[in-house]
């Protein structure tokens, strides 16, 4: 599941042009929006670049956050399990994977700042309300990695709700592993792991950015 988290965030800092859209961007668009300004906000504030955690975090808050649907993705990844938690339930297990996923991505942030990415092309279907954007990981001599964004038209814009490393799903990943979890110990006991992994990663350390070759 690694993999998953430092590749969504090495996208997110990727340097790719910035579309202009004076209203609601498309879902395209809105990546290119994204990768621009979070990009930007890393290459200037050197505190992040050292591993300073807190900034890094409202960093993530401010920019990344507010376009990914996390109630839908918890759904997603707990499955047919969803349906059996309480109210309750369902908000702990939101918060808790929320927390869980901006944690390790986080780190990602501190260690990964030579990708590139190419967006394929996209034609936006008529009335369409759930999209797929397709992009393309470049490391310089490394190979390429497909990563496609599931996205849904909100009444706050579109958000993505899953993406797909090499073909694999993020959400479909995370939900082998929280089946088994509810099977051995209930959808409390997912709750209570995923508790219990926030509170190591909240206490463990941002490591520095690796220098880029060529020295900038």
């Amino acid at each position: 599941m690694k993999k998953f988290v430092v590749l969504w965030l090495s996208m997110l800092l990727a340097s790719v042009p910035l579309g202009a859209r004076a209203e609601t961007p498309e879902p395209d668009v809105l990546i290119r929006n994204v990768v621009q300004e979070v990009l930007a906000a890393v290459k200037q504030d050197k505190d992040i670049q050292a591993g300073n955690q807190k900034k890094t975090l409202e960093l993530v808050d401010a920019k990344v956050l507010p376009h990914f649907d996390f109630t839908r993705m918890t759904q997603l990844a707990v499955g047919k399990h969803w349906r059996a938690a309480t109210p309750e339930q369902k908000q702990a297990l939101i918060t808790e994977f929320r927390n869980l996923l901006v944690r390790t991505y986080t780190k990602a942030f501190t260690v990964y700042r030579d990708q590139a990415v190419e967006i394929k092309p996209f034609k936006m279907p008529p009335g369409a309300t759930e999209v797929t954007i397709k992009t393309v990981i470049i490391k310089p001599g490394e190979p390429n990695i497909p990563m496609d964004y599931d996205m849904e038209k909100t009444a706050t814009g579109w958000k993505a709700y899953d993406l797909a490393v090499e073909g694999v799903s993020l959400v479909t990943n995370y939900r082998s592993t929280f089946s088994d979890q509810i099977r051995q110990s209930g959808i409390d006991g997912l709750i209570k792991t995923l508790v219990e992994k926030n509170q190591v990663a909240a206490n463990a350390p941002l490591r520095k950015a690796e220098p880029q070759k060529g020295g900038s």
